[in-house]
């Protein structure tokens, strides 16, 4: 019989084997061999990673043997198998879309390239995600690394592509190096670079050294996950790249900063202090509020997206940084919710967002991605458009859809607070909370704008006439993905316990009796039963409808709390979704009772003297989004350039073009300023060079003195 040992190790050898395949094979052929080679490396490690998930037992494999380094060594624990899963399950719905080639040469023409590192990329996140030691975590995260640079790049080059990709690349191995010395410094302690005898030595670090660690792994590798001040290569680097590879770049690679976070700082490091989480929360709040922001102001399609990814991954974080808080002041049960919560976001963000890039990529190739210039879209592509209406909803977390249920989990889970004795601790999560509640706010802003904006009203360009609905290569993919967010959004009772097992080890407790109570198997010995009259006043709510047929615990969530405050806080998504189809229902019955034999009369109707509006004259992003624009400005703060034509005795300006163009905080915090000071540096060093050797042979001459000075008094 097949185990998760040898389906991962399967799956890394059929990477091996299709990347050369589908790169060598002819025109032809090549679509239906890349196709059929992801979908077998996908399959393969889907059924390892489910198998542990299943029965909880990591795999652990020994390929080879370093007398000088130790023995590297493959785990797959259930943290990493579900990062293999969704990561599996990503990569094999894109793939379809990864197949298409590029049809105006944005792409570029190097389609056999593409796949065989498509599928590289692939191989090296499954190392990544297995890796049990500190060489094979870095040896992997640096091969990910210039896979990701090769992907972006592939195809057309110009000066904007390489700059972002020289952006994304510099500070990905400037976060690795970082990080590296984080791992190094928590290694010296250990017996060994595995990470079991880190895990070990983690305690007996003292409060310098646990601080160091925990900064540099934070924020180095916090840099593929857009965590603020290290995000401002996000961005650009998804504009460029190729519009087949985006849904795999959000949904995917995103999500390894999260993954390398998690398992350093919280499996490994484990603080034993609330210091560090609320730097996590902080900085993940923070992230998500800048993400939104930018997001919102944008009228391009595909940075809107990556902004808003950049948001997603700050509330996957401030996640993270609760239940880091909640753990170390001792209440495990309510950090394991958090760190559940975390990693249902971080699952919701990569089906949804794949699905908005995905029909971004169609919008972008049949219209551009200027949201000013697009509109009607709906009429010309409806089935693409309500596909990507569904995402739309989801990433806006509306209910009875995925995104609903992780951001109103995480954002009552920061309301558990109440528990923690510090008044100081508490006032951050307050303020936290705060700014999670502006951003989801925000987020219905951004989102109506981006829908409303492109697919409804009045096309506003000539090249929107010309759209059709795209080929089954989008639409299937789009689908796909939708139905994984609806499936998320109204059985989240079915995820949460899947959810539960990658963290329990972590937290040292479950979550799954806290927020899903067992309303359909109560009377199971294995499981505490509930109250009887806790039981009896939610079935006359509902709560055990579908007992009889469905598996499971049930379809609430629901944190039980103590005797004072028996339920903190309810919801079913799955029970709201029936309601919700009840009463359109009867609203349409309704409608057809009261309409039956009137025949409908059609007539001119009151057009305000106005009978054909024009596209000029309707709403445009840009001009949706300038109140958020106007009313952060003092956190936006763009740049404005001018650049003007004077006539002749410079007394009129004949032409006149303004641009505003957004600067990253980042940029203008520490960038900038930086920059500026060595600008200054090198014209006052500039005067040195003026060309007189008298001057230069003087220069050597103090500078070989004052080295005999140093060198003398070094050696008293």
């Amino acid at each position: 019989m097949t185990g998760p040992t040898d389906l991962l190790i399967a799956a890394l050898a059929a990477t091996v084997i299709g990347a050369p395949l589908a790169w060598i094979a002819p025109m032809a052929p090549r679509r239906p061999v890349f196709m059929a080679a992801v979908a077998i490396e996908c399959l393969l490690a889907l059924a390892g990673a489910v198998a542990v998930l299943v029965q909880g037992t990591p795999i652990r494999i020994a390929p080879w043997s370093l007398s000088a380094l130790g023995q590297p060594r493959l785990v797959l624990d259930p943290l990493a198998a579900l990062f293999v899963v969704v990561t599996s399950l990503v990569f094999v719905i894109g793939c379809a879309y990864a197949a298409r080639g590029p049809r105006d040469g944005h792409d570029g023409d190097r389609s056999g390239s593409f796949m065989a590192l498509y599928q590289l990329l692939f191989g090296a996140i499954l190392l990544v995600l297995a890796a049990g030691d500190v060489l094979s975590f870095l040896v992997g995260w640096e091969i990910m690394s210039l896979l990701l640079y090769g992907l972006i790049m592939v195809g057309r080059a110009d000066s904007g592509k390489t700059r972002s990709g020289y952006l994304m690349l510099a500070m990905g191995e400037t976060g690795m190096m970082a990080g590296m010395v984080g791992l190094l410094l928590l290694a010296a302690p250990a017996t060994d670079l595995g990470f079991s005898a880190l895990r070990l030595a983690a305690p007996g670090l003292g409060e310098g050294s646990m601080w160091a660690v925990f900064l540099l792994t934070f924020f180095g590798f916090g840099v593929k996950a857009g965590v603020v001040p290290v995000n401002q290569w996000l961005p650009d680097a998804y504009a460029m790249a190729p519009r087949r590879f985006r849904p795999v770049l959000a949904g995917a690679t995103t999500n390894l900063g999260i993954y390398a976070i998690m398992r350093i700082d919280l499996d490994l490091l484990s603080p034993a202090t609330a210091g560090p989480g609320l730097v996590v929360l902080v900085a993940g709040s923070l992230t998500a509020l800048i993400g939104i922001l930018y997001a919102t102001i944008q009228p391009d399609m595909r940075r809107m997206l990556a902004h808003s990814s950049i948001e997603n991954m700050g509330i996957v974080v401030t996640g993270l940084g609760a239940g880091l808080v909640f753990a170390a002041e001792g209440h495990d049960v309510i950090a394991a919710m958090a760190f559940v919560t975390a990693l249902y976001h971080m699952t919701n963000h990569a089906f949804y967002k794949a699905l908005l890039f995905t029909g971004a990529g169609g919008v972008e190739e049949a219209a551009g991605s200027d949201m000013d210039r697009l509109g009607g879209l709906l009429r010309r592509m409806p089935i693409a458009g309500t596909l990507f209406l569904v995402g739309i909803l989801a990433i806006s977390a509306l209910p009875p859809l995925n995104g609903f249920v992780s951001e109103w989990l995480t954002l009552e889970t920061m309301l558990r607070a109440a528990v923690l004795s510090s008044t100081a601790v508490k006032a951050v999560f307050a303020l936290s909370g705060a700014l999670l509640a502006l951003t989801a706010g925000l987020a219905v802003t951004c989102f109506v704008k981006a829908f409303a904006m492109s697919f409804l009203g009045l096309p506003r360009s000539k090249d929107v006439a010309k759209v059709r609905e795209p080929s089954w290569s989008t639409r299937g993919p789009m689908a796909a993905f939708a139905v994984l967010c609806i499936l998320l959004g109204i059985l989240p009772t079915y995820a949460i316990p899947v959810l539960d097992r990658t963290v329990a080890p972590l937290a040292g407790a479950s979550a799954v009796d806290a927020l899903v109570p067992p309303f359909f198997a109560s009377e199971t010995p294995a499981r505490e039963p509930l109250p009887a009259a806790f039981r009896a006043e939610f079935h006359d709510l509902g709560a055990e409808v579908g007992g009889q047929v469905l598996p499971g615990r049930g379809l609430v969530v629901l944190h039980r709390g103590g005797a004072k405050n028996p339920v903190v806080f309810a919801m079913s998504t799955a029970y709201m979704t029936v309601a919700l189809a009840v009463l359109l229902l009867l609203a349409y019955g309704a409608f057809r009772v009261l309409t039956r034999g009137r025949a409908a009369r059609r007539g001119a109707v009151w057009d305000g003297g106005l009978p054909r509006p024009r596209p000029g004259s309707a709403y445009t992003a840009t001009g949706f989004s300038n109140p958020v624009r106007v009313v952060f400005h003092a956190l936006l703060r763009p740049r404005t350039i001018e650049e003007s034509t004077e006539a002749i005795g410079e007394h009129f300006r004949t032409a006149l073009r303004r641009e505003i163009v957004e600067t990253h905080p980042t940029d203008r915090l520490f960038l900038d300023p930086a920059v500026a000071v060595v600008h200054r540096l090198a014209i006052a060093l500039r005067a040195m060079h003026h060309g007189r050797v008298n001057a230069y042979s003087a220069y050597v001459l103090v500078v070989l003195l004052v080295s005999l000075v140093l060198g003398l008094a070094l050696t008293v």
